[in-house]
């Protein structure tokens, strides 16, 4: 009954099944005759079989959704990448590189970030990573087209016209150049000198009596100006010498002698102060003739005239004989055509701004010029004489101050007139851009040398790990610089050594030039280092006080000022401000400021000496405490100060004394030929015949070792 009950309810399953798994069994048994041989098992059954349909699910195998192909990271490379670059490039560290060229023939153990690696390995490192690769492309750089301007060629000798000259008063310090020209052009020049000397080129255009016009270049004397004086002598026809004839031939009479013969330029010798009781002209011309300068009475070529520029003797001849040399040498110049000259000096006038002063050389120049000296340029607006008064224009030999300048033109820059503002644009950017990659080029080079140095101390520094692997050599490196790594940044930039930074201000670019040649002759960097942060033109600014401050440093100000504010500031801030007239009083405080920040040097003074005659035992409480017996034999002992105990000329113990006593009584000195008992802090090995010395430390301050030379 069971059984039967059991077939009912699967006949009834079978009537009631899915039609469509029904059709499936009716295939299969088709498909499988009975009388076949072949297994059940072997009859290939429908994979649809293998799952049962639900209601309401999707087919999986068909709308499965298919897994996207992840992306591979691209790396540019190019020829001569450091394994450092390259790990950059795929953003992973240098680890990674190590780790991607092991098992591969390349030596890992002489791989460092700085190593440039092959093309290969570069592809390999990055095929190894999984990553895609594409070559750099390779851009020509044109070649950019020379947009600088040049002089003219020279000039028609039809178009030449006469010109004044241009002479230039050249000599020693205090030998009377500006009394010279302050007489021949009756003015008060030496008045506005401070401290008596020049300190700036001064241009002047003087007409004589006769009709004449010579220009004159007065140049500062002091040795701080040697520039200058080149700049003076390149700008010139004739030089003037004048020598004192009392003092003779000095040190800048030489320089002067030989700024001239450098520039090619004829001397006429001016013996000045000839009115002095003492003075004996023979010997200047005696003198001059040891530098190869023969006067007409010795038989040369150079004019010597006598001359006291105070009381006005003789100046006329000193004229003429220059105006004589002048029509010898047939001095002319083009008038016509575009500008050529000289920036004799330059500076910035809070009513005019930067304005320079000029020696025409060839043309006119005009209000409305378009001017290039340098990397700056200007439209000229003014031009000013001598005495501040307007000009409409400036022919050859003519000194004129140039007001227009976009940006202050250096002294000693060629000045050229171009004819546009764009050209002098393009004159400009030229410039710049070739004063940028020789720079470059410089960087360039030191950059490879000291990359090849330091590639020298690190391989003889890795010479000792080279047996070592990478990850062990890595380690020990490590701990080896430790400290090093550790240090933070504000403890590397701090110094240990003396230093002292400047910032330098001064009226012209002139005086500028001659305090910045001044320092590149300091030669004691061993003792303390001379840094220049800033040099410029102008009144001392709250910036100069701010970069001073920031860095601890000193402003120092030639023939410039300060505000009140700006005075107040720097007390405030600490930052020393020293204001000067004259260069040589500015650079003996300079050397003061630097023999400050030197350590003082620590002497001895020996005050007294004594020999140890016994050695005993003193109980104080319940300690017992070395003394030894002694008796001075120079000088005295004194306990405030230091002592040394010497035995058979070795040095033993150095420190200070715990008690000095005379007899039972504790004194404070000791005198000689008086015998004493003393114990010292911690020490008690005292023998009979040691020398105990008393001395005192005496700190003595240091001096630079720089000497400018005045």
């Amino acid at each position: 009954m069971s059984v039967m009950s059991t077939v009912a309810r699967g006949a009834w399953r079978l009537v009631h099944a899915d039609s469509f798994l029904l059709s499936n069994v009716l295939a299969l048994r088709l498909h499988c005759p009975s009388r076949s041989s072949a297994p059940l098992l072997t009859c290939p059954l429908n994979r649809r079989f293998a799952s049962k349909q639900v209601k309401n699910q999707k087919n999986w195998h068909r709308d499965k959704p298919v897994k996207a192909k992840a992306n591979k990271q691209e790396v540019e490379i190019r020829p001569g990448m450091t394994a450092a670059v390259l790990a950059e490039a795929m953003n992973k560290d240098f680890d990674h590189v190590l780790e991607a060229l092991l098992n591969t023939s390349m030596d890992i153990d002489s791989l460092e970030p700085d190593t440039v690696l092959e093309e290969r390995w570069v592809k390999e490192v990055l095929t190894r990573s999984g990553m895609k690769f594409r070559s750099a492309k390779l851009y020509e750089t044109r070649e950019r087209p020379n947009r600088d301007t040049h002089r003219r060629p020279p000039a028609d000798p039809a178009n030449l016209r006469p010109r004044p000259p241009v002479v230039t008063i050249m000599g020693h310090v205090d030998h009377g150049k500006t009394t010279l020209l302050d007489s021949l052009r009756k003015s008060q020049i030496v008045s506005t000198e401070h401290g008596g000397i020049t300190q700036h080129i001064g241009a002047f255009l003087v007409k004589l009596p006769t009709g004449e016009k010579i220009t004159f270049l007065d140049t500062p004397g002091h040795a701080a100006f040697s520039s200058m004086r080149a700049r003076g002598a390149n700008a010139t026809d004739i030089v003037i010498l004048v020598v004192a004839a009392d003092d003779g031939v000095m040190n800048q009479t030489v320089e002067s002698i030989q700024h001239a013969k450098n520039a090619k330029v004829p001397i006429i010798v001016a013996v000045n102060k000839c009115d002095k009781p003492q003075a004996d002209p023979q010997r200047v011309k005696q003198e001059l003739l040891a530098y190869d300068v023969v006067c007409e009475e010795f038989g040369g070529d150079v004019q010597a005239i006598h001359v006291s520029a105070l009381k006005g003797d003789n100046l006329m001849a000193l004229a003429e004989a220059t105006v004589a040399l002048a029509e010898v040498m047939e001095v002319k110049a083009e008038p016509s055509g575009l500008v050529e000259g000289l920036i004799i000096e330059s500076r910035t006038d809070k009513g005019k701004g930067p304005l320079s002063t000029v020696i025409i050389q060839r043309g006119t120049l005009k209000r409305g010029c378009v001017l290039v000296a340098g990397k700056s340029w200007a439209k000229v607006r003014f031009l000013f004489d001598e005495n501040g008064q307007t000009l409409k224009e400036a022919g050859p030999s003519v000194a004129v101050e140039v007001v227009g300048w976009k940006d202050l033109p250096s002294a000693g820059e060629l000045l050229l007139e171009v004819e546009s503002e764009q050209r002098a644009r393009e004159v400009v950017d030229w410039r710049t851009y070739e004063e940028e990659q020789e720079k470059l080029r410089e960087e360039q080079s030191a950059i490879e040398q000291k990359q090849k140095l330091h590639l020298d101390e690190y391989k003889k520094e890795r010479e000792k790990l080279s047996s070592l692997g990478w990850r062990k050599r890595k380690a020990a490196i490590y701990q080896a610089n430790k400290l090093k790594y550790a240090m933070r940044d504000s403890e590397k930039m701090q110094s240990s050594e003396p230093q002292l930074p400047l910032v330098i201000k001064g009226d012209v670019d002139g005086s500028v030039e001659a305090i910045l040649n001044i320092l590149d002759s300091y030669d004691a960097e061993e003792q303390c280092q001379l840094h220049v942060l800033h040099f410029g033109i102008g009144d001392v600014s709250e910036n100069d006080v701010n970069m001073a401050d920031t860095f601890r440093g000193s402003i120092y100000g030639f023939n410039v000022k300060a505000s009140k504010s700006i005075v107040q500031l720097a007390e405030q801030r600490g930052v020393p401000l020293k204001l000067h007239n004259i260069i040589y009083k500015m650079v003996d405080e300079l050397k003061e400021e630097l023999s400050s920040k030197l350590p003082p040097d620590v002497s001895e003074n020996i005050i007294g000496e004594a020999t140890v005659l016994a050695m005993f035992d003193v109980t104080v409480g319940k300690k017992k405490i070395p003394v030894a017996g002694c008796r001075v034999q120079k000088g005295q002992l004194d306990q405030r100060l230091k002592f040394r105990l010497i035995r058979e000329r070795d040095i033993i113990w150095e420190g200070s004394l715990a008690a000095l006593k005379h007899h039972k009584d504790d004194v404070q000195t000791v005198k000689t030929g008086m015998e004493c008992g003393l114990s010292a802090v911690d020490h008690g090995d005292f023998r009979p015949g040691d020398v105990i010395v008393c001395f005192e430390e005496v700190d003595t301050p240091q001096l630079t070792t720089w000497d400018p030379g005045f």
